[in-house]
């Protein structure tokens, strides 16, 4: 069985997410979405709240797990018996970083690979980031993220779109 990991915070999950999500699932027998818990960031959504709208966003995906996790990367594939982590790539400035911690997680963990797949043109530009920003200041930001999500950001910033 070829088990392999999506990680990220997700935080919240775009439509960029789910484009990587749903074209890894054609690839693997099991797909596990890793939800970062990252002690150093200020998320937006607490990781239990991200894996469950990850959950939301993915129910119709048999082959699709959200587990969370928090240290490093090779450690949670390693407990997870995966052997490929999937990465998705926007643009050039993202390879430049993914590579360098593709490379890095080889040469720790030689067993592991790293499969990068480009994000599909229409959400080349995604970020979470951007969703944040543009829903802090009342954007509607429907054309972003599922519905569902649209929900708990607007209730997170106290503002309807």
């Amino acid at each position: 069985m070829l088990r392999a990991i999506y990680p990220g915070s997700f935080d919240p999950v775009t439509y960029g997410h789910l484009d990587i999500i749903r074209r890894s699932c054609k690839i693997v027998d099991e797909l596990v979405v890793g939800v970062l818990n990252n002690n150093a960031k200020m998320p937006l959504f607490s990781v239990e709240e991200r894996v469950k709208m990850l959950e939301e966003a993915t129910k119709d995906l048999t082959n699709v797990r959200i587990v969370p996790f928090h240290g490093l990367l090779i450690d949670f594939a390693r407990q997870m018996d995966a052997f490929v982590i999937i990465r998705g790539l926007r643009a050039i400035t993202d390879f430049e970083y993914e590579l360098q911690i593709a490379q890095s997680n080889r040469k720790v963990a030689p067993e592991i690979d790293t499969v990068f797949l480009t994000t599909s043109i229409e959400y080349a530009y995604l970020s979470s980031s951007i969703v944040k920003e543009y829903a802090r200041y009342g954007v509607d930001v429907t054309q972003f993220v599922p519905i569902e999500v649209v929900d708990r950001i607007k209730e997170k910033y106290n503002r309807a779109f």
